[in-house]
């Protein structure tokens, strides 16, 4: 998918929707070669609407995750990602051209300015996913998270989808380096959380209840899915 991708740019050849369908077809033979079956929860609650902008929050436990969302939501979906996976040689151009947006957290300027990037994609129409801690958690446990993402969508006005991964760190896990074939993912899709209804809180104390609104949204579906087994 890379090396078309860059070919295609240099060319000014590359389109959205050409990215859409790389970045789709991407996740599904990602999903095939690693035989995951995917199991799918509230996927009524994925906004209908395709020129509607929303940000997607998820936890994040492994590099899989990534296919996983896009099998699920489409290749519509760009994300943001860390700046060193733009270092890496065709890849990371690739994703550039393709319309992801590099973080640089220990960068200020450049932080605000992948911030801006991520505004005009939403403007766009365009979902965007953010992990909202930051990382991958090694013990699978939901980690603190960072703000970034919900001063985006105050600013933007747009609602988050938080979504749910279980079963991804039976692939691969954070510090993992081989593969295993055959696991189970479960994805469960919250309902929206419009944004705008906390607007009237002070700006702090509006950010922290969207805050605690998504986490709940996230860990609820770690309890069904345990209290289910």
């Amino acid at each position: 998918m890379s090396a078309p991708t860059v070919l295609d740019a240099a060319l000014g050849r590359l389109t959205r929707e050409t990215c859409d369908r790389r970045l789709a077809s991407f996740a599904a033979h990602v999903i095939e070669n690693t035989r995951i079956e995917v199991r799918v929860h509230g996927r009524e609650n994925v906004p209908k609407d395709s020129s509607r902008s929303y940000l997607v929050m998820s936890n994040h436990v492994s590099h899989y995750d990534i296919p996983v969302l896009y099998y699920v939501l489409g290749g519509r979906m760009r994300m943001v990602a860390k700046k060193e996976l733009f270092h890496l040689p065709i890849f990371g151009r690739a994703i550039r051209d393709a319309g992801m947006i590099e973080v640089d957290r220990g960068n200020r300027m450049r932080a605000i300015a992948s911030l801006d990037q991520a505004k005009a994609q939403l403007a766009s129409g365009m979902p965007i996913w953010i992990a909202p801690e930051g990382t991958r958690s090694p013990s699978g446990e939901l980690l603190p998270f960072k703000k970034g993402g919900f001063v985006l969508a105050f600013e933007m006005g747009v609602p988050i989808l938080p979504v749910t991964i279980v079963g991804t760190r039976n692939v691969l896990p954070a510090k993992g380096l081989l593969s295993t074939a055959g696991a189970t993912v479960d994805v469960t899709i919250h309902p929206l959380i419009e944004s705008s209804t906390h607007a009237k809180l002070e700006r702090k104390a509006a950010r922290d209840a969207l805050m605690r609104e998504v986490r709940n949204a996230i860990t609820s579906a770690f309890v069904d899915r345990n209290s289910s087994k």
